[in-house]
């Protein structure tokens, strides 16, 4: 017998305490994360069996699952591959066979004509007659008019846990909440939840026994209220873990940087662009940020070829002028090398030393480089993750560049930030900056303990790149479009993906291409850009491409992002269908960067999925990296498109990011509303759905 009070709280109570719970049935809990009787509750079904109504016979169609009941008109063992036992049942409007592979002589005898049943199964057209394999059924005794009185639940299991065991504890769990043996409070306020939104013990109890009359295909959907109840707090309390996390950063204090100064001005005249209205505007929103004594945390977003690499780059100049270092860490060794490129010409001019750190320097050059970041003469530091390895020491750190955010992890992005902690105590300002489009209210969870600013508008000048998508077979026609485009004096891109094979495989396969594009165009300058070549050799081609001392450029996916030269006006894809939206449209981003017409040529390898024909057919129909961004998000989930050590964080059990976008709004406003009026109910949100998750928002 429990000694718990009345109402202990359902957290506190292990799952041993419910009758028929021994170790070895814990153990198996445990593989479904089910240790309390909380937990228990929270085990939600992922679909639903209708046993509540007895179908005639006579109206049934193969496909649906249903109670039938009726007499044994006939029962007998058959042998033809299998020995197998076959029973006729029939209720006056209809007959059907129950067919049993497994089965023994009781079984049988118990099976014998006259016997009435109850059965439950899925219908499936037989020989002669409709039939159901393997049925769950009982013998009728006497006048049984009982069926079930709600739907019958379907929970995720684990081997050597069955159906019906599962269905038991979590019954016992309900009857003792039910009961109020078992506390389980509503921690939101009916105030903050949205407009008819039910509360916690109604949902709960609908989900785990709903009544017949509900309707299902909105539980498919997963828009049932009160499923959408349990979403809502779910995201809510992720949303809470974060803003907690922003709230902790505020507590730190940064160093505040001085108004941009005479260096900022010098480089914004020496450009040959203007900066456009967006990019002066998000500017602005983070010159504000660098001024505050507390740490900037802002995510920039910008289509490919927005310029969000000057923006960075101006932010940094801040930092300088302020006599404080800047770090921008990249996700890859040529996108670091593009952009210690970009940054070195745009402030050795200036006097600014930039250094750079990758895995593939030499001793000696590594040895330079961190002595210089250890002494302050590189005031600007451009590297991989490189950057935040235990050796490299910054004499002061005042501002952290992260581009291409969802590449990183959250634990990467914070131990950069570390780095720049100085004895003071001030940490360093935070800017993060992303190609990915995120639409904003999958944002507003995976980035909640971030500022966010848009940069919505590309450099006057450039013409939408024109996309089609054409079969392999018209390789040749391909081939001669390069000639062509080459011949008028323009560059052009040839990338080979082969995502599923190694890079190894990736590099031959641009190898093999390379040969072949040379013997049927001998007349072009023609080179090879791939992973595992050395970053001087790789460096080199790419330069001789700048400078159009090559007509022609073969690559593996490496120069998705960062490759800017304004005459490569064609790009040929090879085996596009292979490639996620957020990709392609990154690699279509490399051309349409001056004001020559540009096309891009998805060439795919037949027949295409009908996943395949809607991204090809997304490419093809829009440039807007945001459309792309909501298409891709369709197609692929959260988990793709922000990556999955961004969602390493939101393990989610209830809610979908996707499919709970519309929740989005009044999360955050209720998020906002619980921390400033119902404080105390925010710790245990957290616990109820992070519990151990939550060390993240303390690293």
């Amino acid at each position: 017998m429990s000694t718990h009070n009345a109402a202990t709280p359902a957290h506190q109570i292990p799952v041993t305490e419910l009758k028929g719970v021994g170790p070895r049935l814990a153990e198996r809990l445990e593989k479904l994360h089910i240790h309390t009787l909380q937990d228990l509750l929270f085990h939600l079904p992922y679909r639903y069996q209708d046993r509540t109504r007895i179908h005639p016979i006579g109206s049934l169609r193969p496909g649906s699952e249903v109670v039938i009941e009726g007499e044994v008109q006939l029962s007998e063992i058959k042998f033809g591959r299998r020995r197998m036992l076959l029973t006729r049942i029939s209720d006056g409007t209809g007959s059907l066979t129950l067919r049993f592979f497994h089965f023994n002589n009781a079984q049988k005898e118990g099976l014998s004509p006259g016997t009435r049943l109850r059965c439950f199964g899925e219908v499936r057209s037989g020989g002669a007659t409709l039939e159901m394999v393997h049925p769950e059924y009982r013998r009728i005794i006497a006048e049984m008019s009982e069926v079930e009185e709600h739907l019958t639940p379907i929970y995720p299991t684990t081997e050597g846990l069955q159906m019906p065991g599962l269905r038991k504890l979590i019954d016992q769990a309900l009857d003792r909440y039910s009961a109020g043996e078992v506390g389980l409070p509503d921690l939101i306020p009916p105030a903050l939840l949205p407009a008819g939104m039910r509360g916690l013990r109604e949902s709960l109890l609908t989900l785990h026994r709903p009544p017949p009359d509900i309707a299902l295909s909105q539980f498919v959907d997963g828009e049932h209220p009160a499923q959408q109840r349990l979403a809502f707090e779910e995201l809510l309390a992720h949303q809470l873990s974060l803003r907690l996390l922003r709230q902790q950063m505020r507590r730190y204090p940064a160093q505040p940087l001085a108004p941009a100064g005479e260096l900022s001005a010098q480089l914004t005249a020496s450009l040959p662009f203007t900066l456009t209205a967006a990019q002066s505007r998000v500017l602005a929103e983070i010159r504000h940020d660098l001024q505050q004594p507390t740490p900037m945390q802002r995510l920039v977003q910008g289509d490919v070829g927005c310029g969000k690499t000057i923006v960075a780059a101006l932010a940094a100049l801040q930092s300088v002028e302020s006599g404080l270092q800047a770090a921008m860490m990249a996700p890859t060794e040529l996108l670091a090398e593009q952009h210690y490129r970009s940054l070195s010409a745009w402030l050795a001019p200036l006097g600014v030393e930039v250094a750079w750190l990758t895995g593939k320097l030499k001793a000696k050059e590594r040895r330079e480089m961190l002595a210089a970041i250890e002494e302050g003469t590189a005031m600007v530091a451009v590297g991989t993750h490189a950057l935040f390895q235990e050796e490299v020491v910054f004499k002061r750190l005042g501002l952290v560049v992260v581009d291409e955010q969802h590449r990183f992890g959250v634990h990467q992005r914070l131990a950069l930030r570390e780095k720049g902690v100085q004895q003071d105590g001030t940490h360093p300002h935070q800017l993060i900056m992303t190609a990915t489009p995120i639409p904003r209210t999958l944002a507003m969870t995976a980035y909640a303990d971030l500022d966010l600013s848009i940069i919505d508008e590309l450099p006057p000048g450039r013409t939408p790149v024109e996309t089609v998508a054409i079969t392999d077979e018209r390789r040749e026609e391909v081939i001669a479009r390069v000639a062509t485009a080459c011949a008028e004096g323009r560059q052009a891109y040839w990338v080979c993906t082969l995502i599923e094979e190694s890079e190894k495989l990736q590099c031959q396969a641009a190898e093999d291409s390379l040969e072949q594009l040379c013997a049927l165009l001998p007349h072009l300058r023609i080179a090879l850009v791939h992973g595992r070549m050395k970053p001087q050799e790789k460096a080199a081609a790419m330069d001789a491409f700048k400078r159009a001392e090559l007509d022609l450029l073969v690559a593996t996916t490496v120069i998705e992002v960062g490759v800017d030269v304004p005459n490569a006006s064609l790009m040929i894809i090879e085996n596009a269908e292979r490639l996620g939206l957020a990709q392609l449209h990154q690699l279509r981003g490399r051309v349409g960067r001056g004001s020559t017409k540009s096309s891009c040529v998805l060439m795919y390898h037949p027949p295409l999925s009908q996943q395949a024909r809607e991204r090809l057919g997304v490419m093809r129909e829009s440039n807007d990296g945001f459309v792309i961004a909501r298409k891709d998000l369709e197609l692929r989930g959260p988990g793709e498109v922000l990556g999955t050590r961004q969602t390493g964080m939101l393990q989610l059990r209830i809610a979908d990011l996707q499919r709970d976008q519309p929740l989005m709004q009044d999360v955050t406003t209720a998020a906002q509303l619980l921390l400033q009026a119902y404080p105390r109910q925010v710790e245990p949100l957290l616990q109820r759905w992070l519990g151990e998750k939550r060390q993240y928002a303390n690293v």
